[in-house]
């Protein structure tokens, strides 16, 4: 059955240039309920994505959004505490959940004859929840025990969850913490917290419940009420984080990794956030930059020179702010100091001529590709759904956004780079073994 759902759920996959037809409706509680019916295939996904992640916590009190990611597995009141996979499994289903800094999500996918069940479970974690002490002491241990495995103890880890990067390029906002937070704030966090957390921010007026699959609306919709409608809105959520002055002055630091032979160079710059249509130009201009073997970062330091294990370049894209990396590992003696300049002449040339006419369609051709794969299949698609409404604003950017891609110019490209890759703007970080440390 997990084989057959597992090749169903990629079979209703995205034609080329075909919209995505979806309903949305708000529930009198504040629910957002987005509908999207594919019946090419008997599965169907139903998702709830809340708008709360790392940014929404508060100092002394990180880890929070990715520690309910856990915690909210724990059972309900009609779900005993083990039994939530238990369910899913034994009706053919698969279930996961994942944080950012900006929102977490919760899903199942079930072959379509389940979906009463998946909205019932949704809708019980939403109402009412278990937090006790046994299921936060539990879960404590799950995430630090998580922290340790993806973050602490692998190599390049703090780096990748921008516990290394964060708090250089972010001197205010709550994007300086990591979305794992730390030992200390979740050792010192309270049962009373946690419950204050739950009810400040899994409310439905904070909360979007995405259907795709196989099912009919009408059913849909009377299910949605008969177990959402119910659940009582909860305070009004204004959101007011702090602002990030411009940056004007470099600013350089070191950090160390234990877990690390090969130092990294990472070159930073705060970008704006997703909304705006730089994102897309810098997005365009990494791929253009270290998209691929071809890519022109890639021939000169890897290919061609040898001066580099591996390169890459991207524009982490988050609600508020982004953050545009350039980072790479040197191979032999080259050292950081060298690669700063060449790097230095290299956003020089992006910022003084255009790329060229073939480069940008290949960079054009290669979003769409990935655009058709990123929104092929209905567990895909109800999760881009509620990223659309609730990060974007906008649900149907989810037709929109090749359409984005492809207003950017080759022009649009050289003034994001010239607006926001200067020498003045950057954070750069010498991500370094510790052994490199104990030697000075």
């Amino acid at each position: 059955m997990k084989k057959l759902l597992l090749s169903l759920m990629f079979a209703g996959g995205l034609v080329f240039g075909q919209k995505i037809e979806f309903e949305e409706y708000k529930l009198p509680n504040g629910l957002h309920v987005i509908l999207h019916q594919d019946n090419s295939a008997p599965v169907v996904t139903t998702g709830v994505m809340y708008h709360v992640g790392s940014k929404d916590e508060q100092i002394g009190k990180t880890g929070f959004a990715h520690f309910f990611e856990h915690l909210l597995f724990e059972g309900t009141t009609n779900i005993q505490r083990g039994e939530w996979f238990k369910i899913v499994s034994s009706h053919g289903g698969s279930n996961n959940a994942n944080t950012t800094t900006d929102r977490t999500y919760y899903y199942e996918t079930f072959p379509s004859n389940n979906l009463e069940l998946g909205l019932w479970m949704e809708s019980d974690r939403l109402h009412q929840p278990i937090i006790n002490q046994i299921g936060v002491d539990t879960q404590k241990e799950v995430v630090k025990e998580e922290k340790r495995s993806r973050l602490d103890n692998q190599p390049y880890g703090k780096f990748s969850y921008g516990e290394a990067v964060n708090p250089h390029v972010f001197k205010n906002h709550p994007y300086k913490w990591s979305v794992i937070g730390s030992f200390e704030d979740l050792s010192s966090a309270t049962l009373e917290d946690f419950q204050h957390f739950s009810k400040q921010y899994y409310v439905p007026n904070n909360a979007v419940l995405v259907i795709a699959g196989d099912y009919k609306k009408e059913n849909a919709k009377q299910l949605v009420e008969k177990y959402f409608g119910k659940i009582k809105r909860g305070n009004d959520i204004v959101k007011s984080f702090p602002k990030e002055a411009e940056q004007t002055q470099e600013v350089r630091a070191t950090e160390y990794d234990a877990n690390i032979q090969i130092p990294l160079l990472a070159i930073n710059y705060r970008t704006p956030g997703n909304k705006v249509k730089d994102a897309a130009a810098l997005q365009m201009l990494s791929d253009y930059l270290s998209g691929g073997k071809s890519s022109v970062l890639y021939k000169k330091y890897v290919d061609e020179r040898k001066e580099a294990f591996q390169i890459f370049a991207f524009n982490r894209q988050m609600e508020d702010y982004g953050i545009y990396t350039i980072g790479i590992l040197p191979q032999g003696e080259v050292s950081f100091e060298y690669l700063e300049q060449e790097l230095a002449k290299d956003i020089k040339a992006v910022q003084t001529d255009l790329i060229s006419e073939k480069d940008y369609q290949k960079i054009l051709n290669g979003i769409e590709n990935n655009f058709v794969s990123s929104k092929s299949g209905i567990q895909n698609i109800a999760h881009a759904l509620a990223d659309a409404y609730m990060l974007r604003g906008n649900t149907n950017i989810i037709n929109e956004e090749l359409d984005i891609y492809r207003s950017v110019t080759r022009e649009d490209i050289r003034k994001a780079a010239q607006k926001y890759l200067n020498a003045n703007q950057r954070t750069i970080i010498n991500y370094l073994p510790e052994s490199a440390k104990d030697a000075k």
